[in-house]
């Protein structure tokens, strides 16, 4: 008995020390792609969605090769099924996120298209209730709708004029974005895989497709800053923002780090809102509402996480 209590506050030190690091790669993350839709708007107004799709992809994946040569790790033996599953796992949500979301940005009015990609926490959160059986599911269901109806009325509140002014074809693409980025938040931090070796080959498979989507569009390639920011893109909120995001995912979970992550839309927005987008007071509203959602669902998936 009293190995186990002098062993206690080493738990308890490494585990504050996770909780920590846990905080301070999402919380880089959160930054990185809250400039996601602020740069991308800027590019998408003089170039198509494949060069900025092809630009995001090869700097997500220098810095993905780059994280890989620099990392001492030896490659683990992992079974042909497992890495099969991590790269799936990798192409929806690295691949199948930023694509569908780019393509929802060139449909549809950013700032809507930002808010409803960047529902997935809260898809997350509903897939906590639906399977891991959290302490109180009517609170984080009812947090969860209330941060819905919060992306709904920034929606509407946006702008002066109404509802769905972009292609449906937009609405639907970001939606399945917002689909594709809760399935990789639900199940990269169940596997063995390290998150250089399954976001490397994934952002490969992401320039092969980016390439042969802009080779028959035949249009001047971006040159200067706009192949700067392009660039950018890859590196800073693709690559360095997902590779910060399953870091904490490894270290965390998904308790505390979801306190940080469901910020990210009302960041991303403000900066939008600064750039020139109109944000009325009934969006204003609609965010406090997301906000208060967040941190509520935040909070319970932490308490339940420290109870365990």
């Amino acid at each position: 008995m009293v190995q186990h209590r002098d062993r206690a506050p080493a738990r308890l030190f490494r585990h504050g020390s996770s909780s920590i690091s846990a905080l301070v790669f999402a919380a880089g993350a959160v930054a990185l792609w809250s400039t996601n839709a602020l740069v991308g708007k800027s590019l998408l107004a003089t170039h198509p969605v494949s060069q900025v799709q092809f630009l995001q992809f090869a700097g997500a994946a220098l810095v993905f090769a780059l994280i890989r040569f620099m990392s001492r790790e030896a490659a683990p033996s992992v079974a042909p099924r497992a890495a099969a599953a991590a790269l799936a796992v990798g192409i929806i949500g690295l691949v199948g996120t930023m694509m569908l979301q780019y393509i929802a940005f060139a449909s549809m009015p950013v700032i809507e298209a930002n808010l409803v990609a960047y529902t997935w926490p809260l898809m997350v959160a509903a897939a906590v209730i639906a399977f891991d059986n959290p302490r109180r599911p009517a609170l984080l269901g009812l947090a969860a709708v209330l941060g819905f109806v919060g992306v709904a009325l920034v929606i509407s509140g946006g702008r002066e004029n109404n509802w769905f002014q972009g292609d449906l074809v937009g609405y639907f693409a970001a939606f399945g974005s917002a689909l594709c980025m809760a399935f990789y938040s639900v199940m990269v931090g169940r596997l063995a895989t390290s998150p250089d070796r399954l976001l490397l080959p994934s952002s490969l498979v992401g320039v092969a497709l980016a390439l042969l989507w802009s080779a028959g569009e035949g249009v001047a390639w971006p040159a200067g800053m706009d192949l700067a920011l392009g660039l950018y893109l890859g590196a800073g909120p693709m690559g360095l923002g997902y590779y910060f995001w399953s870091r904490a995912l490894k270290l965390e979970g998904s308790g505390k780090v979801a306190v940080v992550a469901y910020l990210t839309p009302i960041a991303s927005t403000l900066l939008l809102t600064l750039s020139g987008e109109q944000l009325t007071t009934t969006a204003i509203a609609g965010a406090v509402l997301v906000i208060g959602s967040c941190i509520a669902v935040g909070l319970e998936r932490s308490e339940a996480q420290d109870y365990v």
